[in-house]
């Protein structure tokens, strides 16, 4: 059954890594293999302190550990290619599907750079004895890394499945959202105690979390510490059966239940929001938008969520004292709702030919979509630039005032532009719903890059304006009407060109979002 189910990724990647899917692999496999490079050359550092290395070591893989489990989240790159729902009909035993998926989930290169990455495992063994330890574990961390993130998202993707857990994908992509400010953290002030071998207990507790059994086996083996090496060893290994034994309870309950609609109730406000939006074509788009994004988890996941970190990342520096980004709260907030609502029609998929059918729709769909994300978006970012500002600094209202509106207007028309030019397939709705197919992963990854570019060059105005006025308040308010005539200006123009996009390709954009991933 494995053997199968590996030939059959095999064959299903050697047909999609072509053209620009295989440029955007690439770029992915580099940027991972010099992540793993990085890595290894750690695993050869020589330290003052004798056992740094190893919890250095153990802090590394905890965070190839981290990246396993909360990559998927973030960028989307949930691999579903072998979807469950796939072999619901086959005589297969839970444990013999669960193993035959884990098996075929290796084949990629995700798996690849970490196993390559693990190899520090055997680069720091320091004796035979060390090394044969570390060609016994290498396999068994990679495994472990593998399957946790497999019954991780499988976990998640069953609880939001369900009405009461619809909310919990929100909270955990606002925690992964939030991990920038972890890390930084980490930067600052827990690297150079690690590396300095200050703090006991933290490297207690890193060699004491399973990211860091690897590692204290083969240490442990180098001091012929025997005991310890097989009491990590064998934690690996009943750590693996355990997450085996849940990945097929899992998958059996995703094969044979089916989802529950995560909407409101009838008579709950998103029924009254249609009645509140003009009686019009682009209102009537709108409000179907709406409750799209009230009713749909991964779309939820996919705004709400980054609306949350967004306000978070600003505001959390500010409770340990540093209050330089809290008046641009709203900046960030905007930033990060374009991130992820740049492939809509991706997300409608194969929906999208009843825009198409229709004469003219085109126009209506476009500026439907665009209200109806500023509806969202728009007033949480505006509260924000108004009234934290006077808090921290009521020096910033004019660039504050003046971005805001820039950055509203130009994200409601990059939404919809990187929509039609970039829009990629995402599973059905039956599926994960932090799995995004395909491995989509670099290609999101892009878009949120290219979103962060043109927004910023939407702001170069309002700040180069402030910055020439400076000491000149006249000149720096300014910025506020300049502000609005450019998100004015982004939302016409970027609209335009979504419009005239859908128009003339808008079938070889359905043939392109409507694909099985």
């Amino acid at each position: 059954m494995v053997g199968v189910l590996i030939r059959m990724k095999l064959r299903v990647l050697r047909h999609s890594l072509r053209g620009t899917q295989g440029g955007l692999t690439g770029i992915g496999a580099f940027v991972g293999l010099v992540a793993a490079v990085l890595t290894v050359l750690v695993s050869t550092a020589d330290f003052d302190r004798p056992g740094v290395g190893v919890d250095v070591l153990a802090a590394l893989y905890l965070v190839w550990t981290v990246g396993w489990l909360f990559g998927p989240v973030f960028t989307g790159g949930g691999d579903e290619t072998l979807r469950p729902e796939h072999f619901a009909l086959l005589p297969l035993t839970p444990r013999r599907l669960a193993t035959g998926l884990l098996g075929a989930a290796f084949v990629g290169v995700p798996a690849v750079v970490t196993f390559l990455a693990f190899t520090g495992l055997v680069v720091a063994a320091d004796g035979a004895a060390a090394v044969v330890v570390a060609i016994v574990v290498l396999p068994l961390q990679l495994v472990f890394v593998v399957l946790l993130s497999r019954v991780t998202m499988a976990g998640l993707g069953a609880v939001l499945r369900s009405r009461r857990g619809r909310d919990l994908g929100v909270l955990l992509a606002a925690l992964v959202g939030l991990s920038g400010f972890a890390v930084q953290a980490a930067l600052n002030t827990v690297a150079p105690v690690l590396i300095e071998g200050r703090s006991q207990t933290l490297a207690t507790v890193l060699r004491a979390m399973p990211s860091g059994w690897g590692i204290v086996a083969v240490d442990a083996a180098g001091r012929a510490d025997w005991l310890l090496a097989l009491g990590c060893v064998t934690g690996l290994l009943v750590l693996i059966a355990g997450l085996l034994a849940a990945w097929g309870v899992l998958l059996v309950r995703r094969t044979t239940r089916a989802a529950v609609n995560a909407g409101p109730r009838r008579g709950r406000t998103s029924a009254g929001i249609g009645h509140r939006l003009p009686a019009t074509r682009i209102g009537a788009v709108a409000g179907k938008e709406l409750r799209t994004w009230a009713r749909d988890a991964r779309r939820r996941v996919a705004l709400l969520s980054m609306l949350i970190a967004g306000a978070a990342l600003a505001v959390l520096p500010a409770v340990s004292g540093d209050t330089g980004m809290l008046p641009f709260s709203g900046l960030v907030v905007v930033t990060m709702g374009c991130l992820l609502a740049g492939n809509l029609y991706g997300m409608d998929g194969s929906a999208l030919w009843h825009t198409l059918v229709v004469p003219g729709a085109e126009t209506v769909d476009v500026r439907g979509r665009q209200l109806a994300w500023l509806l969202v978006v728009g007033p949480v970012t505006l509260v924000l630039a108004l009234v934290l500002p006077a808090i921290a600094d009521p020096g910033v209202y004019p660039v504050v005032l003046g971005l805001a509106p820039a950055l509203l207007g130009g994200g409601a028309g990059l939404i919809v532009v990187l929509s039609v030019y970039a829009g990629y397939p995402l599973p059905d709705q039956k599926a994960n719903p932090f799995a995004a197919g395909g491995n989509p992963g670099v290609m999101r990854v892009l878009l949120q890059i290219g979103i962060m570019l043109l927004l910023g060059v939407v702001a170069v105005p309002e700040i180069a304006l402030v910055v020439a006025g400076s000491g000149v308040p006249v000149v720096q308010w300014l910025a506020l009407p300049l502000g609005i005539g450019v998100g004015v200006l982004c939302w016409w123009w970027w609209g335009r060109l979504a419009q005239r996009r859908l128009a003339t390709r808008g079938p070889e954009l359905l043939a392109e979002v409507r694909k099985h991933v």
